[in-house]
């Protein structure tokens, strides 16, 4: 049994691979993810089980890559490239194309400065958001 000094809490783990706790929880429940109980029936895992996963992760091009999830607390984040940038006073509108969806955002136009956004670029919208609407959409048939 590995010793508890480098072991990790599922939370733990998934804030270093960079995924989400429902995550990780699938891959231990899956059997992806081996793991040891601890006497209360928690899950604990070892930090070298983590490797293989790690080291594919790296292997990936950075714009595949998880590692930027693992610099930003925000999960929720798409990656795409720039289709315009309209700045406007102290204010711009970015545009990122994310496969067949658009998003937009307005953020300061010092901070597109600051990141040298240009038309062409890959840039990752991070959403953090309270509030998520839904619309029903099997009506429109």
């Amino acid at each position: 049994m590995p010793t508890t000094a480098h072991m990790l809490t599922p939370r733990e783990a998934s804030r270093l691979l960079g995924i989400s706790y429902p995550t990780i929880k699938q891959w231990i429940l899956g059997g992806k993810l081996k793991t040891v109980q601890t006497p209360g029936g928690h899950h604990r895992i070892p930090e070298s089980s983590l490797k293989p996963f790690l080291a594919k992760d790296k292997s990936k091009p950075a714009t595949e890559s998880r590692e930027r999830f693992r610099q930003v607390s925000g999960r929720n984040q798409l990656a795409g490239k720039v289709v315009s940038i309209q700045i406007e006073g102290l204010l711009a509108e970015v545009v990122l194309a994310v496969g067949d969806a658009y998003i937009t955002s307005i953020i300061t136009a010092g901070a597109v400065r600051e990141l040298h956004l240009k038309k062409g670029d890959t840039a990752a919208a991070l959403i953090k958001s309270t509030d998520v609407m839904i619309e029903r959409l099997d009506h429109l048939r």
